[in-house]
């Protein structure tokens, strides 16, 4: 016990400063007894915030599934402005349109022509993007004819268009207010003119220019190609399939009975020149051989065969007076019934085909790529500036 009392005391006297000793030299030596245990506690004090920094605050957003999609699945758009996003501001021209019926001329601003168009063109019941792909439509059919100076089929000079379906069908605006804005029909017209204050100023183009906007009314499941119709290959005129006229389509399919004489009459076809055949519509001596020769890339016909006569579809279709150039026939004693399917020349957009891409949620800009292949959109102003 006593030689451990000394050896405590001898410590005791080497740890204890000496007067003159530095302030740093007197904490050397309990620093360095020190260090081991204050490593121990600071170590993983300057670990751990290391770890949360490289931490990020909440979950990176997902990438956008078309990010990840292989490129040739994402969904193509054409370039320029959809019709979904027409400028507010941008100057319009106005419209002069001779009221054939008046025989006098309205001039008006552009939207409030198409407004009018649209009262006369597609009925306001139809879905809101079928009314604004027809609002687009008939804006780049009237820009066509306003930039290129256009007043063919005009009968007096200072108008641009007239309002027949010459041109386009159009409802004066004297008329819109009278019978639609006070006539009952106020919320029809503000849906007209909603279509065509969501697509202001926006027109189709090919190459630039506006294109020949052709619409119908209803297809019998296929547009036609330009060339089979008009002889004249247009690009963006060209055959799709349109399998919701079918399904929506009034009076879709409908039978005209023709008497063999008022064939011959409209056709011009002579009795003494129609040849004797197996194949014949006969009644006594009266003979009209049909035969079908050929059909469209659009599936109306092409050519027919008539009491001997070759005729095309469309011969056919305005001679006869048929709704279609797409028709079917029964030969029935002395008569013969033909059905049409769909209504319409069926080149460009059908308007029931239109509206059936709409109730399935297609947007006018889906409708217009569809039924025109290849177009861009652009601003109206854009071209009138050049």
């Amino acid at each position: 016990m006593k030689e451990l009392t000394r050896l405590r005391r001898k410590m005791t006297r080497l740890l204890q400063p000496r007067r003159g000793t530095p302030r740093l030299a007197r904490l050397a030596p309990a620093a360095w007894l020190a260090a081991p245990l204050l490593a121990a506690l600071l170590l993983p004090l300057a670990v751990v915030p290391l770890h949360r920094a490289a931490a990020p605050s909440q979950p990176p957003p997902a990438l956008p599934l078309r990010t990840a999609a292989p490129a040739a699945r994402a969904p193509v758009q054409a370039p320029g402005p959809a019709p979904e996003a027409a400028a507010a501001d941008a100057p319009q021209p106005n419209v002069s349109v001779y009221l054939s019926q008046r025989g006098q001329i309205e001039t008006l601003p552009l939207e409030d022509y198409v407004s009018g168009v649209l009262a006369a063109e597609m009925p306001p019941s139809f879905e809101l993007e079928a009314l604004k792909a027809q609002a687009v439509a008939a804006r780049t059919f009237i820009a066509r004819r306003l930039l290129a100076g256009d007043a063919s089929g005009v009968p007096v000079p200072g108008a641009d268009v007239t309002d027949t379906v010459s041109h386009q069908a159009y409802v004066s605006q004297d008329t819109l207010e009278r019978e639609w804005a006070h006539g009952g029909r106020s919320a029809e017209l503000a849906k007209l003119r909603r279509a065509a204050q969501e697509t202001r100023g926006v027109i189709m183009t090919y190459q630039g220019q506006p294109i020949t906007a052709s619409f119908f009314a209803s297809s019998g499941g296929y547009t036609e190609n330009s060339e089979e119709y008009w002889n004249a290959a247009v690009p963006y005129l060209r055959s799709v399939a349109s399998p919701w006229d079918s399904k929506i389509t009034p009076k879709y399919a409908v039978t005209t009975t023709f008497s063999l004489s008022e064939i011959q009459s409209k056709l011009g076809i002579r009795q003494q020149a129609i040849p004797v055949s197996r194949d014949s519509v006969s009644s006594g001596s009266s003979r009209l051989p049909i035969e079908l020769l050929s059909r469209t890339t659009g599936r109306k016909v092409k050519e027919i065969s008539i009491g001997g006569h070759v005729f095309t579809g469309r011969e056919v279709r305005e001679k006869l007076g048929l709704r279609s150039s797409q028709f079917t026939w029964k030969r029935k004693g002395n008569k013969v019934e033909i059905t049409t399917y769909g209504n319409g020349h069926g080149v460009g957009m059908s308007q029931w085909g239109a509206n059936g891409m709409a109730m399935e949620g297609g947007t006018a800009t889906q409708i217009l790529k569809h039924y025109y292949s290849g177009v861009y959109f652009t601003q109206i102003s854009t071209l009138l500036k050049k």
